[in-house]
């Protein structure tokens, strides 16, 4: 495979917002914005670009790898902001992580409705 994901668009309600609660929970770094992106940078050199969008979106879904030391402190964020999480996508296990595909998982919407979900092992 010689293909390798570069960037994304995150449809945003407020660009620096957004920014800055990705940037946290993922432990990202900070990256040159211009025109109407804010930019962080996330691990193997993926740009995430927030921007708000000319038309209403849907709400996408977004999952994240993360190392077990890593989830730690994001779910500690999570919990301790009293921000709502559950196990599962279909939000029936409120409050709680998940153990499967031999990890921990969370869900939680981000700050414009979009479905968040960190893992610490990769389906595959």
């Amino acid at each position: 495979m010689t293909a390798r994901f570069n960037h994304t668009i995150i449809a945003s309600q407020d660009a620096a917002e957004m920014a800055d609660f990705y940037r946290d929970l993922l432990e990202a770094d900070e990256a040159p914005s211009w025109g109407p992106f804010t930019n962080i940078l996330i691990g193997d050199g993926v740009l995430l670009q927030f921007a708000a969008p000319p038309i209403e979106f849907p709400p996408q879904h977004y999952a994240y790898l993360v190392d077990d030391e890593h989830f730690d402190r994001a779910y500690a964020k999570i919990a301790g902001s009293g921000r709502e999480h559950w196990a599962d996508p279909q939000r029936t296990r409120p409050g709680e992580i998940n153990d499967e595909h031999g990890g921990r998982g969370v869900y939680l919407l981000d700050p414009s409705g979009h479905y968040l979900e960190l893992i610490t092992r990769p389906y595959l």
